[in-house]
């Protein structure tokens, strides 16, 4: 995913953004639910947060601080949302949900169970829908405050509820998506991890450009060359170890950690190549919410 702050910054975040996350920091883990379930993957629905928070921290001046503070975050977020999902090629389909009917179906569904069996079904849904149905039966907004948060009316919104709510009945089993892997993504994130594993980092340089890009949630962002991230790792006191895996239906890397005498999934990483070279690294190890909100994790070495 393109992130403006690639270009915008470089280097350590700095601190008064980083005190903005703090003061966040219960809300940050359903900020990132949301998100992920609108865009189908954990490692998606955290860049998108990543960019609403910090569209929200330039936006402070305009914020009016009699309000809560949440609603106000969410609707950035899901602003972002559908900008992705328009982006990654679902703009028809977004708009000619929009432009649904706004009245309430004369269909008689029941409010479906909650929790994380809703938000595995919501991905068959339009983003609409989708957004109505997790704002409501899963994270329990009014009908009026999400007719806020998704520039609609009320109307609007319980026509989507219940089209979405009857369309989950209707096929209640969960779309399982597998991207496309591509043979050079898959020969590069096995040669980075045993290279990594081995912290041989020469040998790992080899596999990246030198003009890549390393996002360190919360940390840090701009070149790789500009970063102590090999060395960070590499002075890390609790054994770690990486290993391949998909993750949410993409092939990404997961760092193990261990305890006692178990290896346990603890972050995740993207790699992103171009002409057969890493192009671009986000790390997600500051944010523990990530990964275990992923739908599935397939490990290919579970050693």
């Amino acid at each position: 995913m393109d992130n403006p702050r690639d270009t915008e910054a470089a280097g350590p975040f700095e601190a008064r953004y980083l005190a903005f996350l703090e003061t966040i920091t219960q809300l940050r883990p359903r900020l990132h639910r949301y998100c992920s379930r609108m865009t189908g993957s954990v490692m998606d629905g955290e860049d998108v947060v990543q960019d609403a928070l910090f569209e929200a921290y330039r936006k402070l001046d305009q914020y009016d601080d009699s309000r809560p503070l949440a609603p106000w975050l969410f609707r950035i977020a899901h602003n972002r949302c559908i900008d992705f999902l328009r982006r990654r090629g679902v703009r028809v389909e977004a708009e000619t949900t929009a432009m649904g009917p706004d009245y309430v179906m004369p269909a008689n569904a029941s409010v479906l169970g909650v929790g994380r069996a809703v938000e595995q079904l919501v991905m068959s849904l339009p983003p609409k829908e989708r957004a109505c149905v997790l704002l409501k039966d899963v994270f329990d907004y009014t009908l009026e405050e999400i007719a806020e948060l998704v520039s609609s009316t009320v109307g609007g919104v319980k026509a989507a509820l219940n089209r979405g709510r009857s369309k989950l009945m209707a096929s209640p089993d969960p779309v399982k998506s597998q991207r496309e892997v591509s043979p050079e993504l898959s020969r590069l994130l096995h040669l980075y991890v045993d290279r990594f594993n081995k912290r041989d980092w020469e040998g790992l340089r080899e596999l990246i450009r030198a003009d890549a890009l390393l996002r360190v949630a919360d940390r840090f962002t701009g070149r790789i060359d500009q970063s102590p991230y090999f060395g960070n790792y590499e002075r890390q006191r609790v054994p770690w170890r990486l290993t391949v895996a998909v993750v949410d239906g993409e092939l990404a890397v997961v760092v193990l950690r261990q305890h006692r005498d178990e290896w346990k999934p603890d972050s995740v990483t993207r790699l992103e190549v171009i002409d057969k070279h890493i192009a671009r690294i986000a790390d997600y190890a500051h944010c523990p919410w990530v990964l275990p909100a992923a739908s599935s994790v397939v490990m290919a070495d579970r050693s």
